[in-house]
């Protein structure tokens, strides 16, 4: 809180890291907390609350507080990646509860679904949760318990439209977990639209930097629902590590000026790339064209985000042969970093996967958009 008249925003918290101050030495940079184990009290007590450090970390729970923060969620976890995090959700249900996911989504996830929930008794459909018909159809009330979204969806980025899903996933008796790791804090608050969960793969917009991996919850209500992540979380040993937990604290003070930049690139970008004559089609819900562009436009405040994909009229060759070309652009997996990556998806996703093979996915950084735009310039004419 700031001792003035209204609390600081999430913006000015993520940026001041809380404002806490450490104690002993009044710096203003939070320390890392790396011990590993606890003194106990005289009578075997331990009332500092830490205990040991697979629950539960120092450095781990201020990361934790900016994040809740800035979900505007009384209760936020950290944990190893986004990965971590999402099957971390998806494991607290119990053996036969049905989950309705998006067909379009995280690959690695989506793979973890079709492929590995069945092990732990898990029942799913893969729907396009953006046709809320198609979403209520899915869902069997009394049996589904979880409708997983991820809006904008990777790496199509379809829109869905999150207080709607809400609404039909609770009148099933379901609860609802939003991916909102393209959106950010920044542009869209899940829970603030009726999400019971919302989840980041930190690794990205969070951190910003390419050099933490890291996955991150935030719940509307600390339920017996977040107690079983929170225990599973202790108990398989996913927890974040204080060092990350540390660089990922540096890189949330930074959110509210790379995510910003980015969506002013992205939404020029996008623009001009619309008018390429080696594009066929650029997906971007900031465009007027896009299918969601108005749910976008009211469910994401300040921006439409930094990722966009584009399709190539040459096909498959050509779209890896222009990421070859480019200079500025990196190829590389990942998004959300400082500096802009062209990937073509389908080639990682490989068969089975929903991205068509023309298409490229383009992570946009910080750098200056004229320098971007004639790198893609280029690559694109000579293709």
């Amino acid at each position: 809180m700031s001792g003035q008249d209204r609390p600081w925003s999430p913006r000015t918290l993520a940026a001041q890291a809380l404002g806490h101050v450490d104690a002993a030495t009044h710096g203003l940079v939070p320390p890392i907390h790396v011990t590993t184990t606890f003194l106990r009290d005289p009578d075997n007590q331990y009332r500092t609350g830490n205990i040991y450090a697979r629950p539960d970390n120092a450095t781990i729970r201020e990361a934790e507080a900016i994040i809740a923060a800035l979900e505007q969620a009384p209760a936020a976890l950290l944990l190893g990646s986004g990965m971590s995090a999402a099957t971390a959700v998806f494991l607290a249900l119990q053996p036969g509860d049905h989950v309705v996911a998006p067909t379009v989504m995280y690959w690695a996830l989506r793979n973890w679904l079709v492929a590995d929930a069945a092990e732990w008794g898990l029942r799913v459909d893969l729907v396009d949760t953006s046709d809320l018909d198609a979403l209520r159809a899915a869902l069997r009330p009394g049996a589904t318990k979880l409708v997983w979204l991820e809006t904008p969806s990777n790496p199509l980025w379809i829109i869905t439209d999150i207080r709607a899903a809400a609404d039909l996933a609770h009148a099933a008796g379901a609860r609802l977990v939003v991916d909102s790791t393209v959106a950010t804090p920044l542009l869209t608050r899940p829970l603030a639209l009726g999400a019971d969960i919302v989840m980041h793969s930190a690794t990205k917009y969070l951190n910003g930097h390419s050099d933490v991996v890291a996955g991150a919850l935030a719940t509307a209500v600390e339920d017996d629902f977040w107690t079983r992540i929170k225990r599973g979380r202790s108990m398989r040993g996913q927890i974040l590590g204080p060092f990350e937990a540390f660089l990922l604290i540096r890189g949330m003070r930074t959110l509210a000026l790379r995510v910003p930049a980015a969506c002013a690139t992205a939404q020029d970008l996008a623009l001009r790339l619309s008018n390429h004559a080696a594009i066929a089609e650029v997906l971007y819900p900031g465009l007027p064209d896009h299918s969601g562009h108005a749910i976008a436009a009211r469910q994401m405040q300040g921006g439409f985000g930094g990722m966009l994909s584009i399709r190539l009229r040459a096909g498959e060759a050509a779209a890896i042969a222009t990421a070859a070309r480019t200079t500025l652009w990196k190829r590389a997996t990942s998004l959300g970093g400082v500096e802009s990556l062209i990937e073509h998806r389908g080639s990682i996703e490989g068969p089975g996967s929903p991205c068509p093979l023309d298409l490229l996915r383009l992570s946009v950084g910080i750098e200056d958009v004229e320098d971007l735009y004639a790198d893609l310039d280029q690559a694109l004419t000579g293709a």
